[in-house]
């Protein structure tokens, strides 16, 4: 009970608003501003059937996590749900792994923030973009809970402007002709190249684990529902309004880019928003999506500053971490968890320069694995919890069970996929041996 009475504790500082657009920018990731180029190599136009496929999982991965969080809403959300309903240990491991994943996040985007800033200032050092970067996430998340929620809004609201200006922007030029020479170019680019599956089956396939990665972050709902501000209602309604984001930004976006575009003309480097906006002669194009992917960069920062600091919160609480981690500063913020992630973040920016770029792929591999673990514990504590407690509450996961298990069998299926990529095989092997670590290192905690 008393680590309830602690957990009470943390100020409920963020209203509909926030959690609305931490939600929407939690969805959208560097993935689909840089990374859908090198996806839409891989499927063609079935890009799009990938994305309908991947967006009902996590529809139905967010609602089985906003039942629980319903029920329960705590900041540790999913290793709370996870030793509540699973086991103890369970609850450990996904603590720590969710707490590894947005570390490493956290280095890799901060080191992204050095690069995107030399693209204006190429003589500045790129040490010292990433360490304001961090700096500045990490004195944001000090302060208060609400000023956190304050700039991810911002941070959210400047990538949904930027899509909804290349949708509407693209569609222009496929009905007027506008910036193609009066050339009206329709959809036929969707199926003239190939047709709709130019890769086959196999194409959709090796697609998935690239659509599934750039939906990390939308579960960080489950981590702000112990500071929401009357959980009961804006939970619901940002988690179902996540199918119709997906719909609208993902692929809305890619099937306009699909439309202007050949599919097999893109070189996987040069991003498909940069081409859009150059095309109608908006100038400094590639200077707007540089600064879009920098903010997206920031928006991830800053997240995991916040997740981590809450993870290790949580886990404190339940003696899974040192005691010190789990009081609170004046102002309601778990300061002690901030300050560890943000230093442990500030070797990675150390770690960038003096090992080899090799290491630090083995490390994402890891956050990568941590990711599908993460979901997977969501899904599965959710079906345990229905066993024990039945209905709690009228925001219900739709189709349990059976959603439950054909979730499961799709994320193993994503699991087994990224053997099938040279640069994601070390996942399968790197995610085993940091779960087998963490169930080792239980042992020695559990008293």
């Amino acid at each position: 009970m008393g680590r309830q009475n602690r957990q009470e504790e943390l100020a409920r500082g963020l209203n509909h608003r926030h959690i609305q657009l931490i939600a929407i920018g939690g969805a959208i990731g560097v993935g689909l501003f840089l990374g859908s180029a090198q996806a839409i190599q891989l499927a063609g136009p079935a890009l799009l059937l990938a994305y309908v496929i991947g967006g009902m999982i996590m529809f139905f991965l967010m609602r089985a996590l906003g039942e629980l969080a319903l029920y329960q809403p705590v900041a540790g959300s999913f290793s709370t749900y996870a030793s509540e309903f699973i086991a103890p240990w369970v609850g450990f491991v996904t603590g720590w792994n969710y707490w590894i994943v947005w570390v490493v996040t956290g280095m890799a985007e901060i080191t992204a923030v050095g690069v995107y800033f030399r693209y204006w200032f190429p003589e500045v050092p790129q040490w010292i973009p990433a360490l304001l970067a961090l700096l500045g996430v990490y004195i944001i998340n000090l302060i208060a809970v609400r000023l956190f929620g304050e700039f991810e809004f911002w941070f959210a609201m400047i990538k949904v402007v930027t899509i909804v200006a290349l949708i509407v922007i693209g569609l222009v030029i496929l009905f007027t002709g506008w910036g193609n020479g009066g050339k009206i170019v329709g959809f036929s680019n969707l199926w003239v190249n190939g047709g709709l599956m130019p890769n086959g089956i196999l194409g959709i396939l090796l697609s998935l684990q690239m659509v599934m990665f750039s939906f990390l972050g939308m579960e960080l709902i489950g981590v702000t529902a112990g500071e929401a501000k009357d959980p009961a209602i804006t939970l619901p309604k940002a988690i179902n309004a996540t199918i119709w984001r997906i719909l609208i930004f993902y692929i809305g976006a890619l099937a306009v880019i699909l439309s202007l575009y050949p599919w097999n003309t893109m070189d996987g480097n040069t991003s498909p928003f940069v081409l859009t906006f150059a095309k109608v002669g908006i100038p400094a194009a590639a200077g707007i999506i540089n600064f879009v992917v920098l903010t997206a960069a920031l928006s991830s920062c800053n997240s995991g500053v916040f997740s981590t600091g809450r993870m290790l919160y949580t886990l404190a609480g339940k003696g899974h971490a040192p005691q010190a981690l789990s009081r609170l500063s004046s102002r309601k913020v778990p300061a002690r968890g901030i300050t560890l992630s943000a230093l442990v973040m500030l070797i990675g920016v150390l770690l960038n320069y003096v090992i080899p770029e090799k290491a630090f792929i083995y490390i994402t591999s890891v956050a990568t694995f941590g990711a599908l673990w993460t979901w997977s514990i969501i899904v599965y504590a959710h079906l345990k919890f229905r066993q024990k407690m039945g209905v709690q509450v009228e925001f219900k996961m739709p189709g349990y069970p059976y959603t439950n298990w054909v979730t499961l069998l799709f994320l193993a299926m994503v699991a087994v996929l990224l053997g099938f990529n040279s640069e994601t095989q070390i996942a399968l092997i790197v995610g085993p041996i940091w779960i087998l670590i963490l169930i080792v290192s239980y042992q020695f905690v559990k008293r």
